[in-house]
């Protein structure tokens, strides 16, 4: 008895570090989010959702090795999950049909190499952040066509969605609409550090503004 009040003892800490990670991982703070799931997974290591949102939190963050590490679990304590074959797909070595379409598409465009990484990392990325939720894909190149045309923004190279549209054979609606969950999923931003390729990014300059800003805003209040 005082065995299985323990172990429920443990569990409901569990939870409350679990929240609390997840609403740093919210507000982008990866390292707490880290610090506070690790906590919670020594209290329940076998709680599958706990390694899965690891593994979106370590994604986050470019880790990618310890997320695969995270995602080995989830399918170790969870293998019937609905969602389990599309996380197996993470671990192989060949493309997946989006990635491939993606990948025929750019090149033909005569796209960069560094360009068409960036957008099957976020791919990658994206699949992981679905966590547990379902992805039906009826026809890949709705979502190679949205990647495409996303990367291409962040770094400042857009094209009109009715081209990207018509060059993959598909709806400029729908397009617009994966765009949207993709930016909405993984928290895009203009050029976005994590997708942005080229050698000078424009968000530097306005965090060495925000950054000059408060060091003049300083010294003009001190007396």
């Amino acid at each position: 008895m005082a065995q299985a009040r323990s172990s429920a003892t443990n569990r409901k800490k569990a939870a409350a570090l679990y929240e609390e990670a997840m609403t740093a991982y919210e507000r982008w703070d990866v390292e707490e989010a880290v610090a506070k799931l690790e906590s919670a997974l020594k209290l329940a290591p076998d709680n599958a959702q706990y390694h899965m949102s690891m593994a979106q939190i370590l994604s986050r963050s470019g880790d990618f090795d310890r997320a695969l590490r995270s995602l080995a679990n989830y399918l170790r304590l969870a293998p019937d999950s609905p969602v389990a074959g599309r996380i197996e797909r993470l671990f192989g070595s060949g493309m997946d049909p989006v990635e491939a379409v993606l990948t025929e598409k750019m090149t033909a465009e005569r796209v960069a190499l560094d360009l068409i990484g960036s957008a099957i990392q976020m791919w990658i990325e994206y699949l992981i952040a679905l966590g547990e939720s379902p992805l039906n894909i009826r026809k890949p190149e709705t979502w190679a066509a949205a990647l495409d045309y996303t990367v291409r923004k962040v770094n400042l190279r857009e094209v009109p969605v009715d081209r990207i549209a018509d060059f993959y054979g598909v709806s400029p609606d729908t397009v617009r609409k994966h765009h949207q969950t993709l930016v909405q999923k993984l928290d895009i931003m203009p050029c976005d550090y994590r997708y942005f390729t080229g050698q000078e990014n424009p968000l530097d300059k306005l965090v060495e503004a925000a950054e000059m800003l408060e060091t003049l805003e300083t010294r003009f209040r001190q007396e």
